[in-house]
């Protein structure tokens, strides 16, 4: 495992660097939601945005250009009428969610004993 120390020696999360701007598009509040919804599988616009409950239209197609510009969703066009279009991980963001998930798990079971509240029963 890299220690903080060896990081911070090569830069990384300097100011200027690029894995702050990886770091936003991934751990934002709504890629990491469309990240875990297609962990799943392959998703359409419809089923995303039914399953990431909460999110508007403008978000999700913000989110989804962004991650597929960094090469960790793919958006697949189908040539139907209506248009069909289905989202899913890339190789990299397959790897990316194998990393991701544990952490998601860890959250999820400690969730309510941090903010303080009895965990569903």
């Amino acid at each position: 495992m890299v220690s903080y120390a060896e990081l911070r020696e090569n830069g990384v999360f300097a100011p200027a660097c690029s894995t702050r701007v990886v770091l936003d598009h991934v751990m934002s509040r709504w890629g990491v939601l469309v990240l875990w919804t297609l962990s799943d599988g392959t998703r359409r616009w419809s089923e995303l945005r039914r399953e990431v409950e909460g999110i508007s239209e403008k978000m999700l197609g913000s989110t989804l250009r962004q991650l597929v510009a960094d090469g960790i969703v793919h958006r697949e066009s189908l040539p139907t009428v209506p248009p069909h279009v289905e989202y899913s991980l890339t190789e990299r963001g397959n790897d990316l969610m194998a990393r991701m998930l544990p952490l998601i798990e860890w959250i999820a079971v400690r969730a309510d004993d941090i903010i303080g509240r009895e965990p569903a029963a």
